[in-house]
């Protein structure tokens, strides 16, 4: 049976860098899309467009096209966009799948989540860049894409564009708790990613948030899009499906 999927991409990415990812999910015969979020596409103003400017991106993207019945995918900052789209358009949805991805509390901004020294990096660098940041590559190699040569490393890197600051900074809105949403809910955890220290982990720290949810595990980095996407597809599937 197909099932319809949409991909939501995380910090510094569009949605092409997931369409390797989605051409495996259409291999297996399922309806696959993957937005670019306000705020990473062309033109977009980055030192104004916020969290609300890419959740509101989403809820449209999924009205107009009137996608029904959907397994949401974010994957890291993605998390946050997810969450706001479940709270906001319940009924599209079939099941919200969090790929190493943020589980915000009502009130919570994604630089709530993150180590005290990444908000230090990212205020620095917004300070300096318009109020955009971007990752250094020395973190982009040895905590994101832990798993890849050094030639993916850089030519993945070179994909990725920077990221506006107050979609971090912007506390998230949520009506009611993730877990008490009446939707399916899984967690994809990747068990190499140290884009988050082990210390202050994605999951259990995160997933748990999430109530009921279940738990899918596969080895690889937080790039996996880029470094693994046939072993990502298969994990997103288990994930996604009933």
């Amino acid at each position: 049976m197909s099932d319809t999927y949409v991909l939501v991409h995380g910090a510094w990415h569009t949605g092409d860098e997931l369409e390797a990812t989605a051409a495996c999910l259409r291999e297996a015969g399922h309806t696959v899309h993957c937005p670019t979020l306000a705020g990473n596409r062309p033109g977009d103003d980055r030192a104004t467009s916020d969290l609300t400017d890419a959740i509101e991106s989403l809820v449209n993207y999924l009205q107009e096209r009137d996608l029904r019945d959907v397994r949401l995918a974010g994957h890291s900052y993605g998390g946050m966009v997810i969450s706001g789209a479940a709270d906001r358009a319940p009924e599209r949805l079939r099941r919200l799948i969090y790929v190493n991805a943020f589980v915000p509390l009502d009130g919570q901004s994604l630089n709530d989540l993150v180590p005290p020294h990444y908000v230090t990096l990212f205020d620095a660098m917004a300070e300096a860049n318009g109020n955009t940041v971007m990752l250094p590559f020395e973190v982009w190699r040895e905590a994101f894409i832990n798993d890849a040569d050094l030639a993916l490393a850089q030519s993945s890197f070179g994909k990725l564009n920077p990221h506006p600051y107050r979609t971090f900074t912007e506390k998230i809105r949520l009506a009611r708790p993730l877990a008490e949403l009446s939707l399916g809910k899984s967690y994809v955890n990747c068990r190499q990613d140290t884009a988050m220290p082990h210390g202050l982990p994605w999951h259990p720290r995160l997933s748990e948030r999430l109530g009921l949810f279940r738990l899918v595990e596969c080895d690889g980095s937080h790039e996996m899009w880029f470094s693994n996407p046939p072993v990502l597809a298969r994990a997103i599937l288990a994930a996604g499906r009933d």
